[in-house]
């Protein structure tokens, strides 16, 4: 045992500038990183501040953005998607928007967010000339980019949760859309789901703020489509 001690001790003294400097660059790392997040949430909840409305006050738009989350194996939207589309689908009836956009993860045929969203709308009496599919809103960042470069939105109210509202919201007004919010709380009864989902909230903005500084690209853009402005003409 005695042996041992000392051989780890020779060790040491022969390693120890590697380890002080290895020691020096986790302290910085942890601190750039603890400091940037917490500059990336206070920015998220300034660009959002006084765009977010309860549903009754929020302003008219020409469309909603509906962004996607879960689908279970049946093709149903999970209770946190379910809730975002009725937000959506009162916002038409009460004539606050006229047309919605779902954006949401076809990452492969096994997997569809955007059809299961605009079967739900359907079945509950939205038309179908009035919902446009995105098929490659795979994040927050790639759906508000989309939104604007690939279907021309303008000016949107933007729909989910109310914990991933305000980056959402300073999203798309970042990247060119006239956003507002609504945000949902009947999910919260799942009480466990929306603890996990919040508390991602603080590295999502980080992730968030990296995106915009980035300037990246969505995972896929393509051409121009016209299926807003075809839903926004429609009678």
């Amino acid at each position: 045992m005695r042996g041992r001690f000392g051989a780890l001790r020779r060790w040491y003294a022969r390693r120890r500038p590697f380890v002080r400097r290895t020691l020096v660059a986790l302290v910085v790392g942890a601190v750039l990183l603890t400091g940037g997040t917490l500059a990336s949430v206070r920015w998220i909840r300034d660009a959002a501040d006084g765009h977010i409305y309860s549903e009754a006050a929020v302003p008219e738009a020409p469309v909603a953005l509906v962004l996607g989350t879960k689908v279970d194996a049946d093709g149903t939207p999970s209770p946190f998607l379910t809730a975002r589309l009725e937000i959506a689908r009162r916002l038409f009836v009460g004539g606050k928007v006229r047309a919605i956009l779902v954006s949401g993860d076809n990452m492969n045929a096994d997997y569809n967010e955007p059809a299961a969203m605009q079967d739900w709308l359907v079945d509950r009496g939205v038309p179908a000339r009035k919902v446009v599919l995105d098929h490659a809103g795979f994040d927050t960042y790639d759906s508000c980019t989309r939104a604007e470069r690939i279907f021309g939105v303008r000016r949107a109210t933007v729909v989910t949760q109310s914990f991933h509202l305000p980056r959402a919201v300073a999203l798309c007004r970042r990247l060119g859309i006239d956003a507002s919010g609504v945000g949902d709380e009947t999910a919260r009864r799942y009480a466990q789901t929306w603890r996990v989902s919040s508390s991602r909230e603080n590295g999502a903005c980080l992730k968030a703020a990296v995106d915009l500084l980035s300037g990246r690209d969505p995972a896929h853009l393509g051409r121009r489509e016209t299926g807003v402005d075809d839903a926004l003409r429609a009678a």
